[in-house]
């Protein structure tokens, strides 16, 4: 998974700090799929749970599903609100980063051990403790 986490993690979304620097207004810039540099915006799916932990399952999969048909999108800054509490976002994907500098691709709050993206892909971690 390549580092494209949200500049807002692990920073506390709702907090003054945040604010204060904005980065919650106006999106940031990145590089688009033909390597132009644009603007970055996010895309609000609003489905139904039953409760956080079936809410989080559905979304890591339908994150999983769109990023496969759609490899320009970024996977690591997928996040999970309730409706209406934009501000209470959480990441969907661990990202820690690894000996090698790939990321996590593991749901965030995982147990065990970290592994990079992509069948036989390199695990790392005290995950056996």
């Amino acid at each position: 998974m390549k580092d494209n986490r949200s500049p807002r993690w692990p920073e506390n979304p709702g907090s003054a700090a945040t604010r204060r620097s904005g980065r919650l207004q106006g999106g940031g810039l990145g590089t688009g799929a033909a390597g132009r540099s644009g603007r970055r915006f996010t895309a609000h799916l609003t489905f139904e749970a039953a409760d956080l932990a079936e809410a989080r399952e559905r979304a890591v999969g339908y994150a999983e599903a769109l990023g496969t048909l759609r490899p320009e999108l970024l996977l690591g800054a997928a996040a999970l609100s309730p409706a209406g509490a934009w501000h209470r976002a959480g990441p969907l994907f661990c990202g820690a980063v690894g000996p090698d500098g790939e990321r996590c691709a593991d749901v965030s709050g995982h147990p065990g051990f970290h592994h990079a993206a992509g069948p036989g892909a390199l695990g790392w971690g005290d995950g056996d403790r």
